[in-house]
């Protein structure tokens, strides 16, 4: 199965395990599920690093590296994932993971988020 992780999933998987849950645990730690990362999710920590959030302290270039080293693919982000944006309900305000649920549904991969609000949404969302 195909799997893109929202970005505080990114985040705790790659620098505090120990943050997830059992069940992000299960699905991270098969090999025959493919892992993959957005480019938006590195955009969105260089942002809120830069303004000072407290739980995006990692260098993104760093972060992009581990997660490459480590086996994960990249999402670039598409044209065609911007214009899906388009036909998301109004659910979420939030950018980042506008684009990231706009990611999934476009390449039939399922997100996984730890945000309630996020799971709401039609389409491969799962709840970790």
């Amino acid at each position: 199965m195909k799997l893109l992780l929202d970005t505080h999933l990114l985040l705790w998987a790659a620098g505090q395990p120990e943050r997830l849950s059992g069940k992000a645990l299960t699905l991270l730690e098969p090999t025959e599920n493919e892992l993959f990362f957005s480019a938006a999710s590195l955009w969105e920590v260089v942002i809120k690093r830069a303004l000072g959030r407290a739980d995006f302290r990692v260098d993104a270039r760093l972060l992009r590296r581990g997660l490459v080293d480590n086996g994960y693919g990249e999402l670039a982000i598409a044209s065609e994932h911007v214009a899906a944006i388009d036909n998301l309900p109004q659910i979420h305000k939030d950018p980042f993971d506008r684009i990231l649920i706009a990611q999934a549904q476009v390449e039939g991969i399922t997100l996984l988020t730890t945000d309630p609000v996020v799971a709401g949404y039609p389409g491969p969302v799962q709840s970790v």
